[in-house]
Order: C-alpha cells, then structure tokens, then sequence
C-alpha cells in the first residue's frame, strides 16, 4: 500500500471539497507509457482503492509490461470512534487519500497490445470511486 514516509503535518484540514468545474493543471496527458485510464470526475482516491486497482492491472497483463501510478496518497484522513462524544479534539489519522481532479491520468501501461490493455483499465476503473475513461498516447 502506498504512504508517505514523513508528513509534515500529521492531521490536515479537509478543504473546500472538489468543485465540478475545476479541471486538473497537471498530469493530463500519457507520459510515460503508452496507454493511461484518465479520470472524468473528481474525489479522493483511497491507497487500498489504488493497490486493488494496480493488481486488477498486473493480474490482467500477467505481469507484462509497465505500469506506472500517476497519483500518490499524502493526504491524512482522520476519524473519531463511533460513539466519541462532542469535543475531545480531532480524531486520529486512519488513512490516505490522493486528491483526484478530472482530467487526471491515473494510471499508465506500455509493453502490451492494446486491447489487453484497454480490458486491464476497464478491471482497475471498476475499483476505482471515479468514472474514468481509457486514452492513448498522443
């Protein structure tokens, strides 16, 4: 599962939440392979969600060719217990979350024909919380 080493902060504030009409500034294009599953809405994209969705990939292509991760979760997500009253402070980190916009490439394939590529994508999209589509290096 990916995390980080070293935060600087160890509880973060939520933010103002992904507005539907901001597009990603960066990582919109495929880069590194040859093939990427783009993502056409925004949320945040949990490090179990984006390990699931890497072996759903690696399984699929048997283990040929590349693949590259194009996010990384650094966001800490706390959570207080269920039945904590009001007050007390802030809950305790639980996880980490990537923040995904729309247009982002999250993941990237080379080594492989296209359609067992594009058949690998559709298993890793069906894990993954945003609806996303298979694009091809310009």
């Amino acid at each position: 599962m990916l995390l980080p080493k070293k935060v600087k902060h160890r509880k973060w504030q939520k933010g103002r939440g992904l507005n539907k009409a901001l597009k990603a500034k960066g990582s919109t294009e495929v880069s590194f392979g040859e093939f990427g599953l783009k993502a056409i809405t925004g949320a945040w994209i949990d490090s179990r969600q984006i390990e699931a969705a890497r072996r759903a990939i690696t399984r699929h292509i048997k283990r040929g060719g590349k693949v590259w991760i194009r996010i990384f979760p650094d966001k800490p997500i706390t959570n207080k217990g269920s039945q904590a009253v009001m007050g007390g402070g802030k809950g305790a980190p639980e996880k980490f979350v990537a923040i995904v916009k729309p247009g982002t490439v999250i993941f990237e394939l080379a080594g492989v024909s296209e359609e067992i590529a594009k058949e690998s994508m559709r298993l890793a999209a069906h894990k993954l919380p945003v609806k996303s589509k298979f694009v091809t290096k310009k």
